[in-house]
């Protein structure tokens, strides 16, 4: 896991700190752009089914230690390496500011973008087609292994999630993985999350119920260098009702402004 720190502030954000250390190798819920929007296109390099893995990358993917729940190696003969963390120029059909977080739904791509037209790069997973939110949004909770708490309709559905009505804790089988980030529209819970997966070899699909997927490795290190304030903008153009934060429901929001929260839900989605 990369060890630089945190950034103090999302806009001060600068390529130099990336530079340091390991080499460092978005997207919600639509595999088809709609209606009137293009697909930013990512050429995509041809790989054989038995890559060499380069020894940073094999490193940076590897076990981590140091936290409550063992994280393993990634087996990186499984994911194409355009979704390994990698420093790139942005997309010019990508628009933001430096510090914000910009999220790619139809290349899986979750881009954190930096000055001088940088960004860091890292694959994703993303939502099938009817899962879909996309919009501007702030991170205003994050929480370490965070609990798990399905909502009824998932529970009604899957099996896996009925067994958990009073929410499952976190740990190596948590589907949020070992980090996750809570997206708001002002006082607005949007339900929509960023977090980590038990399933790495799913980056770079879309199989999740609408919620963005990282590798274990990738969430903690974007964990540290995206603050509480965190800008989110997550390209497309279907926004479905967000539930106000303040209403009862069964996956409450850990409480915004703790970057942890002992007993916090999680995501209606994984």
């Amino acid at each position: 896991m990369n060890s630089t720190k945190p950034s103090q502030s999302a806009s001060k954000l600068s390529r130099r700190s990336f530079m340091i250390g390991l080499p460092v190798v978005l997207a919600a819920c639509q595999t088809t752009p709609p209606p009137g929007q293009s697909a930013i296109t990512t050429p995509t390099p041809s790989y054989s089914s038995e890559p060499l893995i380069d020894q940073g990358y094999a490193s940076m993917y590897g076990p981590v230690g140091g936290e409550p729940f063992p994280i393993s190696a990634i087996d990186l003969k499984k994911i194409n390496p355009r979704y390994y963390r990698q420093m790139v120029d942005l997309p010019s059909g990508i628009q933001a500011q430096p510090g914000t977080i910009v999220v790619d739904p139809y290349n899986h791509f979750l881009y954190l973008v930096y000055e001088n037209g940088r960004a860091l790069r890292y694959g994703v997973g993303v939502g099938r087609e009817g899962f879909a939110w996309s919009g501007d949004a702030t991170i205003q909770a994050k929480q370490q292994w965070p609990k798990w708490h399905p909502p009824k309709e998932m529970q009604a559905r899957d099996p896996a999630a009925a067994k958990w009505p009073d929410g499952m804790p976190g740990g190596p089988t948590n589907p949020l993985g070992a980090r996750a980030l809570y997206l708001y529209q002002g006082n607005v819970d949007t339900l929509y999350r960023i977090h980590g997966t038990t399933q790495p070899w799913s980056i770079g699909k879309s199989l999740s119920s609408g919620c963005i997927r990282m590798m274990n490795q990738d969430i903690l290190d974007l964990y540290s260098r995206a603050p509480i304030g965190t800008k989110v903008k997550v390209l497309g153009n279907s926004t479905p009702e967000p539930v106000a934060a303040s209403e009862p429901k069964d996956d409450a929001a850990p409480k915004r402004g703790r970057k942890t929260a002992q007993n916090a839900a999680a995501t209606p989605a994984i």
